[in-house]
């Protein structure tokens, strides 16, 4: 299934993409794709329904964030090494986690607001994995049946923030619109294999990132073990799980994002994201 979340913000109602790609209203059925409703039970009741027996949602109303009540957004640094080698960086012996500030999380449709003072406002595609059962010391053999599906995310980044200011990286990750997922959450049956998607993102209709998850240093299922030794996962919570090259800080000369750009960025059988650039 591919689901959604459609509506102004703050007011999104949860949807499910028929086969033909229109939008079916789910909030007769649940009340949001937020928490208990992303659990295995859950899913499977609603892969059980007849979508023709749900409205057709009309127009093209605006796509928000695909799931709502993020309790944590947790990404993952140079998880690919060729990415790694372009900003100057080595592979680490184990995944550089941060948090992500969830108050970034937008549609994947809506603006990238450049924040003040920023100078080095830089883009990232990343394949997003959503918990959907609670993942507490968790074997990499048991992983997957704490996922309810994957997303596409941009993980707009401040480098000036992040590496210059010193400290961690998540001042330089957590301004408002900097966290842009979606356009629908793909559940787990969908996707054969997390380990072979391509990535793409563009800027301005040039092509800057142009990747595969094969690549990455830690794969999905590692990385959902590694993190339940530390915190549990709980339904909702979103994992980024790293971005290719082609960043604008590896770039010679850098390139960054300035008002007036327009990102598009993908990843396969996930949807697409176009975003346009705006002053905060």
């Amino acid at each position: 299934m591919k689901l959604l979340r459609y509506g102004e913000p703050g007011q999104e109602r949860p949807g499910l993409l028929d086969a033909d790609g229109r939008i079916r209203d789910l909030s007769g059925v649940i009340d949001d794709l937020a928490g208990a409703a992303l659990s295995p039970e859950n899913l499977a009741r609603l892969a059980g329904l007849d979508p023709t027996s749900l409205p057709v949602v009309a127009g093209t109303p605006r796509l928000g964030p695909c799931v709502a009540g993020v309790g944590k957004f947790v990404c993952i640094g140079l998880n690919y090494s060729d990415h790694a080698a372009e900003t100057g960086a080595t592979v680490p012996p184990e995944p550089i986690v941060f948090l992500k500030a969830t108050s970034a999380i937008t549609g994947p449709n809506d603006r990238i607001e450049i924040p003040r003072g920023s100078v080095k406002t830089d883009w990232e595609v990343e394949l997003g994995v959503v918990i959907g059962k609670t993942a507490r010391y968790v074997s990499v053999e048991e992983a997957f049946d704490h996922v309810a599906g994957y997303c596409v995310v941009n993980d707009v980044s401040e480098r000036a923030f992040q590496i210059e200011h010193h400290g961690q990286w998540t001042k330089g990750k957590s301004a408002d619109t900097f966290g842009p997922i979606g356009p629908w959450l793909v559940t787990r049956d969908e996707v054969a294999d997390p380990q072979a998607l391509g990535l793409w993102l563009e800027v301005d209709g040039v092509r800057r990132q142009n990747g595969s998850t094969r690549t990455m240093v830690y794969g999905v299922a590692f990385l959902i073990s590694y993190l339940s030794r530390f915190m549990s996962l709980q339904p909702g919570d979103i994992i980024s799980t790293g971005t290719p090259p082609g960043v604008g800080m590896g770039l010679k000369p850098p390139v960054f994002l300035v008002p007036g750009n327009v990102v598009r960025l993908g990843v396969e059988g996930l949807g697409e994201q176009r975003l346009t650039v705006v002053s905060g």
